[in-house]
Parts: structure tokens; C-alpha cells; sequence
């Protein structure tokens, strides 16, 4: 019997079979992913929050075993393929966690379904995807050089987009990025077909102004001081659009924070949900009818 109590589901949706999994027992917690990576990325969290939370990690629609894509790749579509995954499983709200392009779909689940929202938590992403996609020579070479090469030298600069460079300076990248394989879900060498769709996707969506709608929802924003992707100062940005929101930065860590910096992630997470739980309970005690 799995000691975590892990479940592999799939669910017919708008043309897609969603493959989700859902780990431990408690208050649920939903966890979605990036670009290009599959649910088995949310590992390092899942497997360290299971005791306390009932956790679904899932693969976004046309990543993995989420085929076919079925509809236009939007983070719209995708925000309503979380709350399938919710009412299949009949959640009436959850923690939301998001990283990178799932920061977006978070807080496009959270802007039309509030009240599926017991917490938002946003980490390494931006409100507004055209930002990350915007042409510079840095980014541009960096990307390039993902799908150029050798699959070893296609490795290295995948690593250089996600990794601090203190960290692969002093470590072997090839048994570094072999490692990562099975949480990313493929050779890192390799991009899945989906990811041009979801970069489109992303380019596309923008939820700056209404960011202020969310004021009050128990929101953490983590950016990493090191993250070429999703630069801090777009956590930022998020954290002041959202009132009452609390903003974290992690020192000498890059996009890849989730995997980097497991430990210090999840003791966020656990901090950020234990405090969302607790309020909750006053409030419902508070709201119970006197027996006098």
C-alpha cells in the first residue's frame, strides 16, 4: 500500500484526458505547473506536504499524459481545466500553488473563481506574460541555445536558464540534469511539442489591472534573486498589486527555486497555509450559533 496514499487519475475534459494524481489526506492543496514541465515537477513539495495535505499535481492540457490538447491552449482554458480537476474530486476550494506560467493560471482561477481560493500562492511567476517573452539579446541567446547543439551542450544551457551559476560551477551538469529528468518529465535536451502553444498562451494573458480584485485573498508571492525567467521585480509587482499580500525573496536561487530550494519552499507553503487554516477556524467558531 503507498505509505502517502498517491492515486493516478485522468478526467475527460474539453477534448483532453487530464492525468492528475492525488497524493495524502487533509485540506487540499492543488498545485500547478510551468512551461514544458510535467505535474511530477511539484515532487519535492507534494511528497514533504502529503502528511498534512491532500495534494493534486497534474499535467497541464497537451503536456505528458494530458493528451490529446483537445481545444486552443489558453490560460483561461487551463484555469477551468483546474477547477474540473476540483470538481471531480469534490473540492470546494483549495490552496492554490503556481509556478512560472501556473502563477498565471492561479491568479486567472482566482480573478473568476474567487471562492474556490483558500489561499494563493505565487511563485517565480508575473502577471503579465508578455513581459517574459519580450525579445532581448540576453534572454534570446539563452533560449537559443537550448535547442541548438548537442544534446549535452542543449542540457547545459537548459540548466543556465534555471539554475544559479554558483550552483552548476560547482556541480556535474550532466548527472545534475538526469536527475531533474524525471520531475521535468523529459531529457532536458528535449522541448515537448506543446511548449510553443503555451508560450503563445502566456504572451497573450494579462492580469495586471485586475490584480486589486484580489485584495484580502491570503496570497505569497516567492520571487528568487537569481531568476533570468520570471525577475524578481515582476514578484514584486504582483505582491504591491495584490493589498495585503506577503512577498518573499530567496537569495542566491533562479527559476528552478521549487527543486533548488525544496526545504525552504515548503516550509513557506506550510507556514502560509497553517496561518490561512487557523483564521478560518476562528472564523467559523466564531460564526456557530451559542448552545445557551
Amino acid at each position: 500500500m503507498d505509505p502517502m496514499n498517491k492515486v493516478a487519475l485522468t478526467l475527460e475534459y474539453h477534448g483532453c484526458r487530464l492525468a492528475y494524481t492525488v497524493t495524502g489526506s487533509g485540506t487540499p492543496v492543488l498545485f500547478i505547473q510551468g512551461t514544458g514541465v510535467h505535474g511530477n515537477g511539484w515532487m519535492p513539495q507534494v511528497e514533504a506536504l502529503a502528511a498534512q495535505y491532500n495534494c493534486i499535481s497534474f499535467d497541464n492540457r497537451g503536456m505528458g499524459g494530458s493528451q490529446p490538447i483537445g481545444c486552443s491552449i489558453t490560460v483561461e482554458q487551463m484555469a477551468d481545466d483546474v477547477i474540473a480537476l476540483m470538481d471531480a474530486q469534490g473540492w470546494d476550494s483549495a490552496h492554490i500553488v503556481g509556478h512560472s506560467l501556473g502563477g498565471l493560471i492561479a491568479l486567472q482561477l482566482a480573478i473568476a473563481n474567487r471562492a474556490r481560493v483558500r489561499s494563493l500562492s505565487l511563485l517565480c511567476t508575473f502577471a503579465k506574460g508578455s513581459l517574459v517573452t519580450q525579445f532581448s539579446w540576453p534572454m534570446f541567446w539563452r533560449g537559443l541555445r537550448t535547442y541548438i547543439g548537442t544534446r549535452r551542450m542543449r542540457r547545459r544551457a537548459f540548466l543556465e536558464m534555471v539554475m544559479p551559476h554558483e550552483m552548476l560551477a560547482s556541480t556535474d551538469s550532466e548527472k545534475l540534469a538526469a536527475s531533474l529528468a524525471p520531475l521535468f518529465g523529459h531529457d532536458l535536451a528535449d522541448h515537448p511539442p506543446v511548449v510553443m502553444k503555451q508560450l503563445a498562451a502566456l504572451r497573450r494573458y494579462d492580469a495586471t489591472s485586475k490584480l486589486s480584485t484580489l485584495a484580502g485573498l491570503p496570497t505569497l508571492v516567492v520571487s528568487a534573486t537569481q531568476d533570468c525567467v520570471a525577475k524578481r521585480e515582476f514578484g514584486q509587482a504582483i505582491a504591491a498589486g495584490i493589498p495585503g499580500s506577503r512577498y518573499v525573496e530567496i537569495p542566491k536561487a533562479a527559476h528552478g527555486v521549487t527543486i533548488q530550494c525544496a526545504d525552504r519552499i515548503n516550509s513557506l507553503l506550510r507556514d502560509h497555509f497553517s496561518s490561512v487554516e487557523s483564521k478560518r477556524s476562528v472564523r467559523e467558531t466564531s460564526n456557530c450559533p451559542s448552545s445557551h
